[in-house]
């Protein structure tokens, strides 16, 4: 019996070129991730039709499917299915078309190995580190919530029983994070996953404290995740390294073992010592950062992040929320982050206002305001704002007022984080954190959501729409993304 996930599947996959056009399927918190041959082949009109599909995102020879939370990680599976079912029936019958085929797909191949040639060292390396670490934002999100159920029950002295359990459960994770970048690390990198995470686990190991560098003993965990990082890409060079030299029939026994070896001592004379000044260094600026120049670093970074978002380069921040969360228990950068959507919240209700009798708009709004007030902002983005053109730049300027008044408070001394990384707008709360107590901390960042959506809608409706009449959508758009 087909479900609305298949038929979503289904409906998709003629669409993205079929099965012969995909060469890698993976998803994020939202997005269905399609490693393509041909990215021309995608029937964009098409996808955007879809009722489940919220935007699209173009990346070189990815084709990224906006879907959602929840909708995204249940449509994917059903994809690998019938991509697996589709291959096996249309499997070649003869070896003419089997050596068509094997030609075509070898060209295609070609193809594909030049688009990446010329794809930028720096988006190659953003998009390797959001691969590294988004599959592990489901567990940051779980013990985030739990630490911070644990932390209300410790401040209200309720349930005392409990609370050791919650405590273990809540830091289980976030203590042997470590091996699971390095683990995913070599992963990306085409080395061995456990290799990596074997190695990375020396940065978390309790038998570092005996082991003294420059005269300093390190202490476990230092480095947290980039330490991991550095670990398990080195391990990976010095795995491949053995594997061109060693003889196969020594590989099985020498490789595995040369490469912890000098890995690891790699990572404990000179990798841990780095990572944890460099970690210390992130920490001891971001404190700076909002401390020192709170509003107006709160409004440029507020202002900025939708643009990250809308090119999908915001992953590459969860190594620096990471490692803030591993120092100080919470990141200071994600609230104020989180703004950007709030702004975009605004500017939507804006939209929805002004523009009463574009039925199809407002229909689009209503569906994707609710993923949006709870921060995730892509149906609203490529659904509404950005297709108009100004609401997206008036959205950002909703953004930066919600980062202001949040950066302002910090300069104050009252700090906004968050113990966990994934949701953000209203579905942050259960996971806020700071230095003045929960009450506090709740209000400057509801203050910060109240004054993203004030602006957002504000600055929308007055400058964010011009000229724009309800009767001709297609040119209003075009209109406006010229602008």
């Amino acid at each position: 019996m087909r479900t609305p996930d298949s038929t979503t599947a289904a409906a998709i996959l003629p669409l993205v070129g079929g099965p012969a056009n995909v060469l890698t399927v993976a998803h994020c918190m939202t997005r269905l991730r399609l490693g393509l041959r041909d990215r021309s082949l995608v029937d964009e009109e098409g996808l955007r039709a879809l009722p489940a599909v919220l935007g699209l995102v173009k990346d070189d020879n990815t084709c990224q499917i906006v879907l959602g939370p929840g909708t995204v990680a249940r449509v994917t599976p059903e994809f690998e299915a019938l991509l697996t079912t589709t291959a096996d029936r249309l499997a070649p019958h003869d070896a003419e078309t089997t050596t068509a085929d094997l030609l075509a797909l070898r060209g295609a191949e070609l193809k594909a190995a030049r688009t990446r040639r010329n794809t930028t060292p720096l988006k190659l390396l953003l998009r390797r580190i959001a691969d590294i670490f988004v599959p592990l934002i489901p567990g940051l999100i779980g013990c985030g919530v739990i630490a911070g159920l644990n932390g209300l029950l410790v401040n209200l002295g309720v349930l005392p029983g409990l609370t050791p359990a919650l405590t273990a459960i809540a830091a289980g994770f976030m203590a042997l994070i470590a091996v699971f970048v390095g683990y995913n690390t070599a992963k990306e990198f085409g080395g061995t996953p456990i290799l990596g995470g074997a190695v990375a686990s020396v940065v978390v190991y309790a038998g570092v404290a005996k082991v003294t560098v420059l005269g300093v003993t390190l202490a476990p965990g230092q480095g947290g995740v980039l330490g991991a990082l550095a670990a398990a890409v080195l391990g990976t060079y010095v795995e491949k390294w053995c594997r061109r030299w060693v003889p196969p029939t020594l590989d099985v026994l020498v490789t595995p073992t040369l490469t912890v070896l000098l890995t690891g001592l790699a990572t404990l004379y000179a990798l841990m010592y780095a990572a944890g000044a460099l970690s210390s260094a992130i920490g001891t600026a971001a404190a700076w950062l909002l401390s020192t120049t709170g509003a107006f670093a709160g409004l440029v970074l507020g202002a900025l992040f939708l643009p990250l978002v809308m090119l999908g380069l915001h992953q590459a921040l969860i190594p620096i929320h990471t490692t803030l969360i591993e120092q100080q228990g919470y990141t200071v950068l994600l609230p104020v982050l989180a703004m950007a959507g709030a702004g975009q919240v605004g500017a939507a209700l804006a939209v929805y206002v002004r523009l009463r009798h574009d039925t199809s708009l407002r229909t689009t709004i209503r569906s994707a305001l609710p993923a949006g007030l709870l921060g995730v902002g892509e149906p609203l983005i490529y659904g509404v704002s950005l297709p108009l053109g100004r609401p997206f730049v008036t959205a950002c300027a909703g953004g930066a007022a919600g980062g202001a008044f949040i950066g302002f408070f910090s300069m104050l001394g009252d700090r906004v984080g968050s113990t966990a990384i994934g949701p953000s707008g209203l579905a942050l709360f259960p996971l806020l954190s700071g230095n003045r107590g929960l009450a506090l901390t709740a209000a400057i960042y509801a203050g910060g959501l109240l004054a993203g959506y004030a602006v957002g809608f504000a600055a929308t409706y007055f400058f964010g729409l011009g000229n724009v009449t309800p009767a001709r959508p297609a040119e209003q758009a075009a209109e406006q993304a010229a602008v």
